[in-house]
């Protein structure tokens, strides 16, 4: 390695080890793109996606299942099948992470990246105790001595509200509830140091009051910590609980982002107004819930906008496929729809009609 490779080296790995400042662009993907397979069955799972994730603050992806939610976090980590084939960038504070060599990149998983899963089953081994797994991370991405590996466990499973720590860590993960399994994942990324956390459907296994236990560690860690927090759900409630920002996804593509407020509350692509409309409401008469016709796999996408075969606001211009486009809005909602103002313009009303109620 030349000597100017070796100092710009030395300088990326000291920028990556100072802690991030709130409101630091710690994670930038850019037009990620992801295939499946070869040939007539080629499958494209991403086609261009495009995200951000800030130091304190909770991103979240909203989509139903085969919009492409896992796989955008599952191709920032490098954890798609060996198939997959994988384009664009992602860069975590400045370093392009798709370029580097397996060896190189499980350097930054855990240390600086980890991911949530929606399963805790999958993510603990159910025969080893939960301290040891906690101590065997801890030391593997951090390094340390035993003793520094604990005192990092011990910090991180207070911050998590779990205190009983010799239970916690002298029990199985079968000995323990769906909900402080969740929380001792939690905290096995802080007791590496990860800063960016995927959270896949982190409360979907969970009741409500286990599920509200989680998302305020959760918003309690990114104001602490200041992580960089990427929520995948398809529960628009929970990701109206703790994020800042919303993506909504359909078939591999963002069709809506923006404040999290503003996209829920008047949405401006008819995919969004759909997945709120099919939500139940207390108030107000009973009526039957609609439904979108059809699912992602099944419709018939042809060319133009993908979602035109399900769209009720489908005209001859969707023919041709819209760009994710900025809204005249002064703030920075986006919208891949050629109808988008007449759309935002319907559920304003739609939301005004409801607040009647």
């Amino acid at each position: 390695m030349t000597e100017p490779a070796q100092r710009r080296r030395r300088r990326g790995t000291a920028e990556e080890g100072a802690d991030p400042v709130p409101g630091e662009e710690v994670l930038t993907v850019r037009d990620l793109r992801v295939a499946f397979g070869k040939g007539p069955g080629r499958k494209q799972a991403l086609r261009g996606v495009d995200l951000s994730l800030h130091a304190g603050k909770v991103s979240g992806v909203a989509g139903e299942s085969g919009s492409g939610k896992t796989t955008s976090a599952l191709a920032a980590m490098g954890l798609l099948p060996a198939g997959a084939s994988v384009e664009g960038s992602v860069r975590y504070r400045g370093t392009e992470l798709l370029s580097l060599p397996e060896r190189e990149l499980r350097r930054y998983r855990g240390r600086h990246l980890a991911m949530v899963f929606q399963e805790t089953s999958t993510a603990l081994n159910p025969v080893i105790r939960v301290g040891t797994q906690l101590l065997m991370a801890a030391r593997t991405h951090a390094g340390g001595s035993r003793q520094e590996a604990l005192r990092r466990v011990t910090e991180a499973l207070a911050d998590v509200q779990l205190t009983d720590t010799d239970r916690v860590m002298s029990s199985y993960p079968h000995e323990l509830s769906g909900g402080m399994c969740q929380r001792i994942i939690i905290a096995m990324a802080l007791s590496c140091g990860s800063r960016v956390l995927f959270a896949d459907e982190p409360t979907t296994a969970l009741d409500v009051s286990v599920q509200a236990e989680v998302l305020s560690v959760i918003k309690g860690l990114v104001a602490r910590r200041h992580l960089a927090v990427l929520m995948i759900s398809h529960d628009l409630a929970v990701l109206a609980e703790v994020c800042d920002d919303l993506a909504v996804m359909y078939d591999g593509e963002i069709v809506e982002s923006g404040a999290v407020d503003d996209v829920l509350r008047h949405p401006a692509h008819p995919y969004t107004a759909g997945l709120l409309e099919c939500l139940p409401r207390l108030r107000g008469p009973r009526v039957e819930l609609p439904e979108l016709a059809s699912t992602v796999r099944d419709a018939d996408h042809g060319t133009g906008c993908r979602f035109r075969p399900r769209c009720p606001w489908s005209i001859e211009r969707c023919e041709q496929a819209p760009e994710l486009a900025a809204l005249d809005l002064g703030s920075s909602r986006q919208a891949r729809c050629w109808r988008s103002a007449e759309v935002l313009a319907s559920s304003g009303a739609a939301a005004g009609s409801r607040g009647q109620r």
